[in-house]
């Protein structure tokens, strides 16, 4: 997946979907999007002398953007974590500092699991498909 394609689904087709699963390449292309914006938004706040803090703080540029991107960065985390056989609520480990991070970053560095509740394997689709999936998977069979 492509860096432009990563984005285009984060925003457009998948905006505040928060079912189905991500590849680690949509996932961590959507988060250097997200870093870039918000350093470009740093910087123009900063230009135009609107920041709330002499060393630091948000300006309303890069906290507009912040809320903007809010959901999508979470959506495009749960797909990830259901990628890796979790539940979306594990974003909420993130609450806790340090600790709740680091684990958070092994799961969303962890590979693809077979097809599991949340779908197919999206590496196992064809070109373009993996990432859209977002249709309830039948249930698992035991």
């Amino acid at each position: 997946m492509s860096f432009q394609d990563a984005i285009r689904i984060c925003l457009q087709r998948k905006y505040a979907d928060f079912n189905g699963r991500a590849r680690r390449s949509e996932y961590w292309f959507f988060i250097l999007f997200t870093a870039i914006v918000g350093t470009v938004a740093s910087i123009l706040d900063a230009i135009f002398g609107i920041r709330s803090g002499t060393y630091g703080g948000t300006g309303p540029i890069q906290g507009i953007l912040q809320l903007a991107l809010l959901i999508p960065t979470l959506a495009v985390g749960a797909r990830r974590l259901h990628d890796t056989g979790r539940s979306g609520w594990w974003l909420l480990i993130g609450l806790i500092p340090i600790v709740g991070w680091i684990i958070l970053i092994v799961f969303f560095l962890q590979d693809s699991q077979p097809a599991n509740q949340h779908g197919p394997n999206p590496k196992g689709l064809p070109e373009g498909h993996g990432a859209g999936y977002s249709e309830t998977p039948p249930p698992p069979q035991y």
